[in-house]
Formats: structure tokens, C-alpha cells, sequence
């Protein structure tokens, strides 16, 4: 009897294995089977690009994001321009385009302010519901959505995405800033705990600074041991969820997080890095082979690192043309309207109506896309920026879609041989 138990045990600890790692069961098969979605952007976070209408109707030079948009005029109108543009930038409809155009995955930007405002912050709160509607909504279409915290507590990065335009970003200076973001993700957490099918991810922070300081890491490194906790273990007891936790590359190399949260003592963790080749004078420099070729230069590190890598953000633009890109009333580098930037050419043809784009430019626009796609599925897929814009034809996937340069079927390629 003995000696059977002993001949057993082996098999009875790969049982048990087995069993550990079928534990979690995220709600989409990642790492066999590849994201392909896109973002909502300027929705639920206001971004001067996305929408300048928006931003130009207050009449105010000076209201420059989501704090400002609050700050600067009446809280009524701000109110009551805020609820529109909520009910009408992306509706339903939106979301079963999106299903038919094949993609499997919405990432939905929001901000802190919509679950909590503090003393003296002038955020206007009312973003909840239209996210609980995105929720029904890509349920109803088959889509997988990811809940993205894109502003945090005295901004993660200074950027007018993060809530708030500033230049000395503040999030990690202060501990309080830090426990109030910690407290929004176990919010989230317990809003989705139950619906991995359809909420498979959280990511805890979009775009913390980690270049701006040392400090700037160390607290965003903490910050993402401490949202998988937040995040995997919501029920108040030893019982796991299923629940993935996206964390940022916080602008360092990927090889920067090898062994960070990583399989076994951590389960559940993918890393999102954000690929823009627009945003120096040099990249604005490149030619469009070169553009192409630096992304499919980063097949190597998606593909080889430790953790499943997603890529967040990109897009197929490449210039900076795009009216406020660099913040409202800030130029480009591409015409030589930004600040120390030397002009490479006119922005003309180069953004806003696709009706202005050249066949050329449409063909090079569908090259870039393919060679991102192709690139980025060596990792664990793409999620790109954004579905629609009002006056930024070149970064709308919507737009794309309607001209040519994004296959109504995103495995349907035309140059499938374009990074050689």
C-alpha cells in the first residue's frame, strides 16, 4: 500500500500542478490567441486633438484639458457640453462596428475624477454610467474590454490626457496621491470581479513618467505590485480572480521589467508599451521607410520577453501634424511650429480629411498599418489609437476603415511581406 502511495505521489503532484495552473482562467486566451482592438480615445478623457471642437466652443484659450475644461467656465455649461459629447462621441453603434470590422478588444480611457474628486479639484464627475454602458455594449457585440486608468491623482506624466496638462507631473511625490489611486483600482476591481468574461483587464495607470526620475520608478514599480494585489485577490479572502493586471512599460525598455511580476509567484500580468515613431525632430525626420522599418525592428523584444506583451498604443500617423497633437495651441515638429523643432515639410496632406490624402500617402498609410500589425502580433497583439477622430483622419481606425487603409478583416494584408 505504501509503496503504491509512493508511486503516486508524482502523479498525484502534477495533478496539483495542473490544478494551480488552471486556477486562473482569464476571460480571453492570451498567449494563444492575438488582440486586435482599438481605443476609445477622448471619451470618457478629454484630449484637445481628438475633439478641438470641443475645447475651441468655450471661447477660451486657456481651457487646455479635462481640469481647465472644469476651472475656467460656468460648472453648468461645462455640465451640460460634457453630457453631450458623453452621449453622442461613442454611442452603441460604435461598438458594433467595431465587432464587424473584426477586433476583439475596446480599451476605455478614464480618469480617477469619475470615481472620486478631491478638496479644491474641479473635475466634473459623471463618466460611471456611459463606462457600465460600455460594459453592456461590448458584451452585446462579443467584445473584450479593458478598463484603463489614464489619469491619476497630481498626473502620473504631466500630459492633458492625464486629466491634467502641468509641467512637473506630482503623482509620485505624494503618498496620499498614491493611496487614492490604489483605492480606485480595488473600486474597479470589485465593479468587475465577476465578469471576467467581459472586463478581462484593468489596467492600473496609463503612461507613468519613468523617465522624469529614479523616484519616478521606484513608486511605479511598487504601485504595480500593489495593483496586482488590488486586482487578483478582490474578494476580501484568499480566492483569486480572474482578472488580468496590464501594467505600463513607463516609457523604459522592456528589458527594464525582466523578472518583475512574472510567472510563478505572479499570475495574471501583461505589459502594455505604447509604439510612436512622431513624437522627437528626429523620428518626425524619418522617412516613411524608416518608419517602417523601426517598427519592425521591435519584433525581437515583443516576441522574447517574459511577460505577455501587448501593444496599447500606436497608430499609423507619422507626423506630428495633427491639429493640438502636442497639447492646444502647441505646434509640430513636422512644419516647424513646435518649440526648438526645424520644419521637414508642410503639414498639408498630412492630416485632417482623408478627402486631402494622396493615393500615395493612403498606400504608405496602409503599408505602416500592416507593418505594425505583423510586428506587433509577434507579442500578444495591438490595440490601436484611436477609433475616431474629428479632424485627425490619419490616427482614426474608423477613418481608415472607410478609406482604404485598414482591411475591413485585420488578418486580410496586402504587403504581408513588408518587414522582409
Amino acid at each position: 500500500m505504501t509503496r503504491s502511495l509512493c508511486a503516486l505521489q508524482p502523479l498525484l503532484l502534477a495533478v496539483s500542478f495542473l490544478s494551480s495552473a488552471l486556477a486562473f482562467s482569464p476571460g480571453f486566451p492570451y498567449g494563444s490567441s492575438k488582440v486586435r482592438g482599438v481605443n476609445l480615445g477622448g471619451w470618457l478623457v478629454l484630449e484637445p486633438w481628438i475633439t478641438p471642437s470641443l475645447f475651441e466652443n468655450t471661447g477660451n484659450n486657456n481651457i487646455v484639458d479635462e481640469w481647465t475644461f472644469g476651472a475656467l467656465q460656468s460648472r453648468s455649461t461645462a455640465t451640460a457640453a460634457l453630457t453631450n459629447h458623453w452621449n453622442t462621441w461613442i454611442t452603441e453603434a460604435d461598438f458594433a462596428a467595431i465587432a464587424a470590422a473584426g477586433l476583439n478588444h475596446v480599451r476605455v480611457p478614464i480618469g480617477y475624477w469619475a470615481f472620486e474628486v478631491g478638496p479644491g479639484e474641479p473635475f466634473i464627475q459623471g463618466q460611471l454610467p456611459y463606462l457600465n454602458k460600455a460594459i453592456t455594449w461590448a458584451t452585446n457585440h462579443g467584445l473584450k474590454l479593458i478598463i484603463d486608468l489614464h489619469g491619476a491623482p497630481g498626473s502620473q506624466n504631466g500630459f492633458d490626457n492625464s486629466g491634467r496638462k502641468v509641467s512637473t507631473p506630482a503623482w509620485h511625490t505624494n503618498n496620499t496621491n498614491v493611496q487614492r489611486t490604489n483605492a480606485i483600482i480595488k473600486t474597479i476591481a470589485n465593479m468587475v470581479k465577476n465578469n471576467p468574461n467581459n472586463v478581462p483587464i484593468i489596467a492600473p495607470l496609463n503612461e507613468p513618467a519613468g523617465f522624469i526620475s529614479s523616484d519616478m520608478l521606484a513608486v511605479t514599480k511598487q504601485y504595480w505590485f500593489d495593483s496586482w494585489g488590488n486586482i487578483r485577490f478582490p474578494f476580501g479572502n484568499s480566492q483569486q480572480s480572474n482578472t488580468v493586471e496590464l501594467i505600463h512599460d513607463a516609457f523604459q525598455p522592456l528589458s527594464f521589467w525582466n523578472g518583475v511580476l512574472t510567472y510563478p509567484q505572479y499570475e495574471g500580468v501583461a505589459m502594455d508599451t505604447h509604439i510612436y515613431t512622431i513624437f522627437s525632430v528626429q523620428e518626425n525626420q524619418m522617412s516613411q521607410a524608416q518608419h517602417i522599418s523601426t517598427v519592425c525592428a521591435k519584433q525581437g523584444s515583443l516576441s522574447s520577453f517574459d511577460l505577455w506583451v501587448i501593444v496599447g498604443e500606436w497608430t499609423p500617423a507619422a507626423t506630428d501634424c495633427a491639429k493640438y497633437l502636442n497639447g492646444r495651441g502647441v505646434g509640430s515638429r513636422f512644419d516647424g511650429s513646435f518649440p526648438g523643432s526645424q520644419r521637414v515639410g508642410s503639414c498639408n496632406g498630412q492630416t485632417g480629411s482623408a478627402s486631402s490624402f494622396s493615393a500615395s500617402y493612403k498606400t504608405f498609410l496602409r503599408q505602416f498599418w500592416e507593418a505594425q500589425v505583423i510586428s506587433y502580433e509577434k507579442g500578444q497583439g495591438w490595440i490601436q489609437w484611436t477609433w475616431k477622430a474629428e479632424n485627425a483622419d490619419e490616427w482614426s481606425y474608423q477613418a481608415g476603415l472607410a478609406n482604404g487603409w485598414i482591411p475591413r478583416d485585420p488578418t486580410s494584408l496586402k504587403y504581408p511581406n513588408i518587414c522582409g
